[in-house]
């Protein structure tokens, strides 16, 4: 009886194809899942943020009455107490001028120009899970009476999802969530209310091209994915779909 088997040379031809398919797949597959775990850790830490806020709001009463008789920098670390009550902390950087718990000025936006977030004079600190947490309170804008979007409007946080270790670039692992008397909002959600500086469907908002600490937080909590990053200049995704608020994926 005659037996079949595949010979050495066709053995290896299989297995190379194998690995140059591997080497083809895998990378994106790999930068697939991390970017999932980055969304989930986005929306863990807003999550954390708004309970935080809520319980601090219920203890201590409205937002806009904690720092009536204080300075940007006294509010800072006012609002930076009362809301870390809530956090599992494993380094607080409170003193100005220093280098902060999430490497100061250094971050930039997908654009590649400089944040204009410089965190030193801010107060900063390491949580338990290695990401960090930056607080900036305005105290005056916090203070101010009406109800129109300005006055509502006390500062912002930004969360650098693995500290001083990573890229430190907004969109990609910092994220600013905006500080306002009624609760906590990450930048760029969808409110056509607000007008388009704070419309998540505007990709522009989170890629840079205009400069508010950029938006992608209000991008990834509404539509729990980072595919601004696979897009290019004209916001197209590889497949030739353009990414905007009625196509927000590029699958």
């Amino acid at each position: 009886m005659k037996k079949f088997a595949f010979t050495l040379a066709e053995t290896l031809i299989v297995i190379g194809v194998i690995g140059i398919v591997s080497a083809l797949t895998l990378p994106n597959l790999n930068s697939s899942t991390g970017n999932k775990e980055k969304v989930a850790k986005v929306k863990k830490l807003y999550q954390n943020l708004q309970d935080g806020f809520g319980r601090a709001t219920a203890i201590y009463g409205p937002i806009d009455e904690w720092f009536i008789t204080d300075d940007n920098n006294a509010a800072q670390t006012r609002f930076a107490e009362r809301m870390l009550d809530y956090f599992k902390v494993s380094k607080t950087c409170f003193d100005t001028n220093t280098i902060s718990c999430t490497e100061g000025n250094k971050h930039k936006l997908l654009n590649g120009n400089d944040s204009g977030q410089d965190t030193r004079t801010q107060k900063s600190v390491l949580l338990a899970d290695g990401s960090g947490l930056t607080f900036s309170i305005l105290s005056k804008e916090c203070n101010n009476g009406g109800d129109t979007e300005e006055s509502n409007f006390c500062g912002l946080i930004v969360v650098d999802i693995d500290g001083a270790n990573g890229a430190n670039v907004f969109g990609k692992d910092t994220f600013t969530f905006w500080v306002k008397k009624d609760g906590i909002y990450p930048a760029g959600y969808n409110d056509s209310s607000l007008g388009q500086r704070m419309r998540s469907g505007e990709i522009g908002i989170c890629k840079g091209k205009i400069i508010l600490q950029n938006g992608c937080a209000g991008w990834v909590t509404e539509y729990d994915n980072m595919d601004y990053l696979k897009t290019d200049d004209h916001d197209n995704c590889p497949n030739g779909v353009q990414l905007s608020g009625t196509n927000p994926s590029c699958k």
